[in-house]
Protein backbone atom coordinates (compact mmCIF):
# COMPACT_ATOMS: atom_id res chain seq x y z
CA UNK A 1 0.00 0.00 0.00
CA UNK A 2 1.50 3.21 -0.94
CA UNK A 3 1.70 6.30 1.83
CA UNK A 4 -0.57 7.93 -0.97
CA UNK A 5 -3.48 5.14 -0.85
CA UNK A 6 -3.25 5.79 3.46
CA UNK A 7 -3.45 9.24 3.52
CA UNK A 8 -6.64 8.50 1.04
CA UNK A 9 -8.01 6.46 3.30
CA UNK A 10 -7.89 9.07 6.54
CA UNK A 11 -8.72 11.95 4.68
CA UNK A 12 -11.61 13.05 2.00
CA UNK A 13 -11.89 16.01 -0.42
CA UNK A 14 -15.05 17.83 0.08
CA UNK A 15 -15.98 21.51 -0.75
CA UNK A 16 -15.71 24.22 1.40
CA UNK A 17 -20.00 24.23 2.07
CA UNK A 18 -19.47 21.14 3.89
CA UNK A 19 -17.55 23.22 6.92
CA UNK A 20 -18.92 22.60 10.20
CA UNK A 21 -17.96 23.53 14.30
CA UNK A 22 -15.91 20.62 15.12
CA UNK A 23 -14.86 19.85 11.25
CA UNK A 24 -10.36 19.12 11.01
CA UNK A 25 -8.97 20.20 7.67
CA UNK A 26 -6.16 18.70 6.63
CA UNK A 27 -4.04 22.06 5.41
CA UNK A 28 -0.20 21.97 4.45
CA UNK A 29 -0.24 18.69 5.90
CA UNK A 30 -1.30 20.28 9.30
CA UNK A 31 -4.47 19.36 11.11
CA UNK A 32 -7.06 22.54 12.04
CA UNK A 33 -9.96 22.07 13.90
CA UNK A 34 -12.76 24.68 13.11
CA UNK A 35 -14.32 26.23 16.34
CA UNK A 36 -16.58 29.11 14.63
CA UNK A 37 -17.87 29.24 10.91
CA UNK A 38 -20.13 31.58 9.18
CA UNK A 39 -21.10 31.26 5.56
CA UNK A 40 -21.45 34.57 3.95
CA UNK A 41 -22.88 36.08 1.10
CA UNK A 42 -22.24 39.33 0.01
CA UNK A 43 -24.61 41.83 -1.58
CA UNK A 44 -21.52 41.51 -4.88
CA UNK A 45 -18.83 38.92 -5.30
CA UNK A 46 -18.97 35.31 -4.26
CA UNK A 47 -19.99 33.81 -1.67
CA UNK A 48 -17.74 32.63 1.13
CA UNK A 49 -16.95 30.55 4.34
CA UNK A 50 -15.27 32.43 7.13
CA UNK A 51 -13.91 30.02 9.87
CA UNK A 52 -11.77 30.23 12.79
CA UNK A 53 -9.99 27.23 13.10
CA UNK A 54 -7.27 25.61 15.86
CA UNK A 55 -4.42 24.07 14.75
CA UNK A 56 -4.39 20.59 16.32
CA UNK A 57 -0.88 19.84 17.26
CA UNK A 58 0.14 23.49 18.24
CA UNK A 59 -2.76 24.97 19.86
CA UNK A 60 -2.54 28.56 17.50
CA UNK A 61 -5.99 29.64 16.65
CA UNK A 62 -6.27 31.66 13.25
CA UNK A 63 -9.17 32.76 11.12
CA UNK A 64 -9.80 31.50 7.58
CA UNK A 65 -11.60 32.51 4.57
CA UNK A 66 -12.57 29.97 1.85
CA UNK A 67 -14.46 30.79 -1.11
CA UNK A 68 -17.47 28.88 -1.89
CA UNK A 69 -17.67 25.76 -3.59
CA UNK A 70 -13.57 25.71 -2.92
CA UNK A 71 -12.11 22.27 -2.52
CA UNK A 72 -10.92 21.24 1.07
CA UNK A 73 -9.49 17.95 2.52
CA UNK A 74 -11.05 16.95 5.47
CA UNK A 75 -9.32 14.31 8.00
CA UNK A 76 -11.34 11.33 9.02
CA UNK A 77 -12.48 11.75 12.28
CA UNK A 78 -13.55 8.69 14.67
CA UNK A 79 -15.80 10.32 17.73
CA UNK A 80 -16.54 8.02 20.53
CA UNK A 81 -17.74 7.96 24.08
CA UNK A 82 -15.25 7.74 26.96
CA UNK A 83 -15.07 7.90 30.53
CA UNK A 84 -12.33 9.63 32.39
CA UNK A 85 -10.43 7.40 34.75
CA UNK A 86 -7.86 9.61 36.40
CA UNK A 87 -5.08 11.86 35.99
CA UNK A 88 -1.76 11.18 35.15
CA UNK A 89 1.44 13.15 35.52
CA UNK A 90 0.19 15.77 32.85
CA UNK A 91 -1.60 13.13 30.95
CA UNK A 92 -5.11 12.25 31.47
CA UNK A 93 -6.54 8.48 31.30
CA UNK A 94 -9.52 7.42 29.93
CA UNK A 95 -11.51 4.52 28.81
CA UNK A 96 -13.65 3.46 25.92
CA UNK A 97 -17.52 2.79 27.01
CA UNK A 98 -17.88 0.39 24.66
CA UNK A 99 -14.73 -1.71 24.64
CA UNK A 100 -13.43 -0.53 28.17
CA UNK A 101 -9.95 -0.10 26.00
CA UNK A 102 -7.82 3.09 27.77
CA UNK A 103 -6.33 5.42 26.13
CA UNK A 104 -4.11 8.77 27.12
CA UNK A 105 -4.82 12.05 25.93
CA UNK A 106 -2.13 14.75 26.80
CA UNK A 107 -2.85 17.59 29.21
CA UNK A 108 -2.16 19.80 26.17
CA UNK A 109 -5.40 18.30 24.56
CA UNK A 110 -7.69 18.16 27.25
CA UNK A 111 -6.95 21.62 27.75
CA UNK A 112 -9.82 23.78 30.32
CA UNK A 113 -12.18 20.75 29.90
CA UNK A 114 -9.58 19.89 32.90
CA UNK A 115 -11.23 22.41 34.90
CA UNK A 116 -14.55 20.58 35.25
CA UNK A 117 -13.54 17.15 34.90
CA UNK A 118 -14.18 14.59 37.66
CA UNK A 119 -13.44 10.75 37.69
CA UNK A 120 -16.02 9.02 35.96
CA UNK A 121 -17.01 12.31 33.70
CA UNK A 122 -18.42 11.33 30.30
CA UNK A 123 -16.64 12.47 27.36
CA UNK A 124 -16.61 12.29 23.72
CA UNK A 125 -12.70 12.33 22.35
CA UNK A 126 -12.38 12.65 18.50
CA UNK A 127 -9.11 10.42 17.06
CA UNK A 128 -7.85 10.64 13.79
CA UNK A 129 -5.46 7.73 13.05
CA UNK A 130 -5.42 6.75 16.73
CA UNK A 131 -4.13 9.89 17.67
CA UNK A 132 -6.81 12.38 20.09
CA UNK A 133 -7.65 15.19 18.64
CA UNK A 134 -9.89 17.17 21.01
CA UNK A 135 -12.25 16.29 23.40
CA UNK A 136 -16.25 17.33 24.12
CA UNK A 137 -17.65 17.73 27.72
CA UNK A 138 -21.02 17.81 28.39
CA UNK A 139 -22.68 21.44 28.05
CA UNK A 140 -22.82 21.31 31.98
CA UNK A 141 -21.35 19.68 34.76
CA UNK A 142 -22.42 19.22 38.94
CA UNK A 143 -19.28 19.91 41.05
CA UNK A 144 -19.71 20.91 44.91
CA UNK A 145 -18.02 23.98 46.39
CA UNK A 146 -15.06 23.08 48.48
CA UNK A 147 -14.30 26.78 49.38
CA UNK A 148 -15.64 29.94 49.47
CA UNK A 149 -15.97 33.09 51.86
CA UNK A 150 -19.37 33.15 53.69
CA UNK A 151 -22.29 34.71 52.28
CA UNK A 152 -23.99 37.33 54.25
CA UNK A 153 -27.55 36.52 55.22
CA UNK A 154 -30.30 38.21 53.82
CA UNK A 155 -27.91 39.53 50.40
CA UNK A 156 -29.95 37.61 48.38
CA UNK A 157 -30.97 40.44 46.47
CA UNK A 158 -27.87 41.94 45.58
CA UNK A 159 -26.35 41.12 42.39
CA UNK A 160 -22.87 40.42 43.71
CA UNK A 161 -20.62 37.48 43.02
CA UNK A 162 -17.89 36.28 45.17
CA UNK A 163 -15.06 33.76 43.87
CA UNK A 164 -15.63 29.68 44.95
CA UNK A 165 -13.15 26.87 44.32
CA UNK A 166 -14.96 23.89 43.48
CA UNK A 167 -13.74 20.10 43.65
CA UNK A 168 -11.61 20.19 40.84
CA UNK A 169 -9.57 23.11 42.40
CA UNK A 170 -11.23 25.55 39.21
CA UNK A 171 -12.07 28.66 40.71
CA UNK A 172 -15.84 30.20 39.35
CA UNK A 173 -17.60 33.35 40.65
CA UNK A 174 -20.93 32.67 42.60
CA UNK A 175 -23.81 34.51 43.78
CA UNK A 176 -23.04 35.78 47.51
CA UNK A 177 -25.72 33.22 49.00
CA UNK A 178 -24.14 30.06 47.65
CA UNK A 179 -22.11 28.19 50.62
CA UNK A 180 -19.09 26.25 51.43
CA UNK A 181 -20.44 22.42 50.72
CA UNK A 182 -23.09 23.32 47.85
CA UNK A 183 -23.51 21.32 44.74
CA UNK A 184 -23.60 23.57 41.77
CA UNK A 185 -24.48 23.63 38.00
CA UNK A 186 -21.64 24.58 35.77
CA UNK A 187 -20.94 26.02 32.11
CA UNK A 188 -18.04 23.64 31.12
CA UNK A 189 -17.83 26.35 27.86
CA UNK A 190 -17.57 29.35 30.42
CA UNK A 191 -17.26 28.19 33.50
CA UNK A 192 -20.38 30.06 34.17
CA UNK A 193 -22.07 29.64 37.73
CA UNK A 194 -25.77 28.23 36.25
CA UNK A 195 -27.66 27.37 39.13
CA UNK A 196 -27.56 25.44 42.98
CA UNK A 197 -28.44 21.58 42.61
CA UNK A 198 -30.79 20.30 45.05
CA UNK A 199 -30.28 16.31 45.72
Amino acid sequence: MTVRETDREHTHVATSNDIKNGAVLKLEGQLWNVTEFQHVKPGKGGAFVRTKMKNITTGKVVDKTFNAGAKVEFATVDRSDYQYLYQDGADYVFMDVKDYDQITVPGAVVGDAAKYMLENTQVVIALHEGTPLYLEMPASVVLEITYTEPGLQGDRSSAGTKPATVETGAEIQVPLFVEQGTRVKVDTRTGDYLGRVND
